[in-house]
């Protein structure tokens, strides 16, 4: 398909659908109308749903790859690709599967995001983009602004993971390591003195970029295609962008005919501040939270946003909170399996087994675990270093031994 064959008529407010707005320019900082200054309420892309030929949309394809393919239900991918996309779905055990998103061009969810955000920049005639980012965010922004040709402003924390520097780098971008509460503050002025597109939050709570979670939806596409409809995908969460744009997807299949009823949705947060369990626990459209001390990085959020709430309530799912303890089980339990993802991305089958006998039944349909992104994006991946042996076959056979091979 070519990449203007977007159906996309504008954006529409998730604050109070009434309230409507023109397709450009996308609108970064939410809905102006229902937003307050506590809360803001994002927009989503909405379609001429009346024009989509189901048939078409998952008629077979030569090359897989790209989100192309789901142009009619994506905004104008104005953009060029690196092939994010069509990423396995691997059966862990019979009726569990885990939809592995490292397998993307940067090794993570945040490309299909990302395709999504920089062909906004790109629609808008930006000079270039902006992101805050220490993580896998920033890491594809950098990469899609380069395929675009566009200069990309990172502001990272002083403690990014080596992997993630290196790929700032290696793609050109603008790296600025600042403190953590800087970093805000500082994207705000880039955008607002520089005309540089903003691919990062500038709410209060997230709202996020108006563009980027319709990329999201298509993991629902491709889960659908691969397995139906679900009874339940869990999906690693801080923000709550992937877990809006996989409950959207599977919403807009149950619109187009084409699924019966769409899966129960559930966030898996770390338990370092599960800032979406606290709205949805007291009713608020999105809470602000403490965080305390987590390896899961890109999952410990302080603030999260109505998106989140809307797709479990809407679903029927829930807010699962995880500790460290639970992630590095389904970490080193995804390992078994040859699957080598970064902590927080553990969080999907983290939250499948907390559940234990409350987890959905076989007989209810296949469950999908969403992994986001590879195990090379752990601050801890550059300590990790096998040291060295003796070049003796004594030394060889006691390590063997010690890992139980060879009786």
């Amino acid at each position: 398909m070519a990449t203007d064959d977007s159906l996309a008529t504008g954006q529409r407010s998730l604050g109070d659908p009434a309230f409507d707005y023109p397709l450009r320019p996308p609108l970064t900082s939410g809905c102006p109308r229902t937003g307050t200054a506590e809360v803001a309420y994002p927009v989503e892309v909405d379609y001429a749903y009346d024009k989509v030929d189901p048939d078409a949309l998952f008629a077979p394809v030569r090359a897989r790859g790209g989100l192309e393919r789901w142009a009619p239900l994506l905004p104008p991918l104005l953009a060029p690709g690196l092939g994010e996309g069509a990423t396995p779905l691997v059966e862990l055990e019979p009726g569990v599967y885990v939809k592995d998103e490292s397998r993307n061009p940067t090794w993570s969810h945040k490309d299909r995001l990302n395709r999504c955000t920089t062909s906004a920049a790109v629609g808008a005639g930006a000079p270039g983009i902006a992101v805050a980012s220490s993580g896998n965010h920033g890491a594809s922004a950098a990469a899609y602004a380069a395929r675009a040709g566009l200069p990309c402003v990172v502001f990272t924390g002083p403690d990014a993971p080596p992997a993630v520097d290196s790929f700032l780098n290696a793609y050109g971008a603008v790296v600025l390591p600042v403190p953590w509460e800087a970093r805000w503050p500082l994207l705000r002025q880039v955008v607002e003195r520089l005309g540089l597109h903003p691919v990062s939050n500038l709410t209060p709570t997230h709202t996020g970029h108006a563009y980027g979670p319709e990329g999201y939806k298509t993991v629902a596409y491709e889960i659908f295609q691969d397995v139906g409809v679900p009874s339940a995908v869990f999906v690693p969460t801080g923000y709550g962008e992937l877990l809006f744009g996989v409950w959207k997807g599977f919403a807009e299949l149950h619109r187009l005919g084409l699924a019966d009823r769409v899966p129960r949705i559930f966030a898996c947060e770390s338990a370092a501040s599960g800032a979406l369990h606290r709205a949805i626990a007291d009713g608020l459209p999105a809470a602000r939270v403490p965080v305390g001390p987590s390896a899961a990085y890109s999952i410990a959020s302080p603030v999260s946003g109505y998106r989140g709430v809307l797709a479990v309530r809407a679903s029927g799912g829930r807010a699962l909170t995880l500790d460290d303890r639970q992630l590095l089980d389904a970490q080193a339990e995804l390992a078994r399996s040859g699957l080598w993802a970064e902590l927080s991305a553990a969080a999907g089958l983290a939250g499948l087994r907390s559940l234990g006998e409350r987890a959905p039944r076989p007989d209810e349909g296949p469950v999908v675990c969403v992994s986001t992104s590879s195990g090379f994006k752990d601050k801890g991946m550059g300590s990790r270093r096998t040291a060295p042996i003796a070049p003796t076959w004594e030394e060889v056979e006691r390590r063997l031994r010690a890992a139980r091979i060879g009786g």
